[in-house]
């Protein structure tokens, strides 16, 4: 059977292209047919561009190119900026007010990976709506270790 996939990509500026970005999310993901039922998994795909864009801007200080691609299994959110650094987990002070962006997306997604390109880096995550079956259960899982031994992007 073959998968015709559906998809979307927009740059975001660095200045006030996070709040474009959650909005064109939304906007977007409208038209797929699973999204009035998972209202959950929604505001978690939102809330992931929310963060890997701010990361794009504040870290990679770069526009950032943000794809989304429904496979028929899983909804990708990846997001490209120029800086070819991998972002990594952090452990933030009590107070601090960043700093928790990388563990929010690694709890939010149901698989993430990161991998350097040519100019820059491209953080993915996977989002499987509940009525999606797992490409887990036929893989043997793909899923990042538990245990943090694969280090958050």
């Amino acid at each position: 059977m073959a998968v015709k996939a559906k998809g979307w990509a927009h740059s975001f500026p660095v200045s006030g292209g996070v709040r474009a970005g959650r909005e064109w999310t939304r906007e977007h993901l409208e038209s797929l047919p699973w999204t009035r039922a998972e209202p959950d998994t929604v505001d978690a795909v939102v809330l992931t561009v929310s963060e890997l864009l701010t990361n794009a801007h504040v870290h990679a200080r770069s526009d950032a190119a943000l794809v989304l691609t429904w496979d028929g299994d899983c909804l990708h959110v990846s997001v490209h900026d120029e800086d070819p650094t991998l972002p990594r987990q952090r452990e933030p002070e009590l107070g601090e007010v960043s700093g928790r962006g990388v563990g929010i997306v690694r709890m939010l997604a149901d698989e993430w990976e990161m991998r350097c390109q040519r100019h820059g880096k491209v953080v993915t995550a996977c989002f499987r709506p509940s009525g999606a079956e797992s490409r887990e259960d036929h893989l043997g899982g793909d899923r990042a270790p538990e245990d943090g031994s694969r280090e958050g992007f």
